[in-house]
This record gives structure tokens, sequence and C-alpha cells, in this order.
């Protein structure tokens, strides 16, 4: 995942341990457009689909993410992910992230550049 791709493998851990599993039924909204943002999220296990404005984006599985910007700045959701099936994630939220990377200058710039990265491929995608 390029958000932790710049980690070593304590770095990692320690930014691992902010997570807490999440459980979503089929068919329960995760994440809905144009409500504040405050959590990311990491796929485990199970499908959802991505829509924007209602036309569907993208169908998310294992390992995929989303909602990597609510970390930096707890703006709008930019799009709704639904389970598809039962969902697992683990999430870890704005709240519990900010002050581990004031704390963790290091680590904070490290993800920061995994997420310029993602916005190039994004763009570039």
């Amino acid at each position: 995942m390029p958000l932790f791709v710049g980690l070593t493998t304590q770095q990692f851990r320690m930014v691992a341990r902010l997570f807490k599993k999440r459980h979503y039924a089929q068919g329960e909204v995760v994440i809905k457009e144009g409500s504040s943002g405050a959590a990311f999220f990491v796929i485990e296990s199970g499908e959802a689909t991505v829509t924007v404005r209602g036309k569907k984006k993208a169908t998310l599985k294992m390992f995929d993410h989303f909602g990597e910007l609510a970390l930096i700045d707890g703006g709008p959701r930019t799009e709704t992910v639904t389970a598809t099936t039962d969902l697992v994630c683990y999430a870890v939220n704005y709240w519990d992230f900010r002050p581990f990377v004031i704390a963790n200058g290091v680590i904070g710039w490290k993800l920061l550049q995994g997420l310029a990265q993602m916005l190039r491929d994004a763009a570039e995608g």
C-alpha cells in the first residue's frame, strides 16, 4: 500500500496499533459522500462499492483502502462506500492519528510522501 511504503517494519507496527477492527453488514454504508470524514479504512475481507453522485466508480476488495484524506484534513467525503458483501475493515480515526503523527515526525513525513505518491498515481491513472 503506497501510503505505508516508506515505513520500516517497526514504524509500520507502531501505526498498525492505531487501527481498530470494524464489521459492516452487506448493504451497510461505510462512508457517505458529503459527510464529514474522520477515518481511513483498509479492507481485510469482503467487497465494497464506491459511488460518486450515485454512479459506480469502483469495487474494493481485500487490502484496498479508502478515506486517507480524512486523516489529514477531516474534510467532507468525496464518495460513498457501501458493503456489497459482509465487510471487515481496519480503521484509524483522525483523533488517534493526528497526535501520533505530531509525536512521531519522521513517520508523519514518510506518510505524507506516501500520500503524495498516491495522489500522483491517481492523477496519472
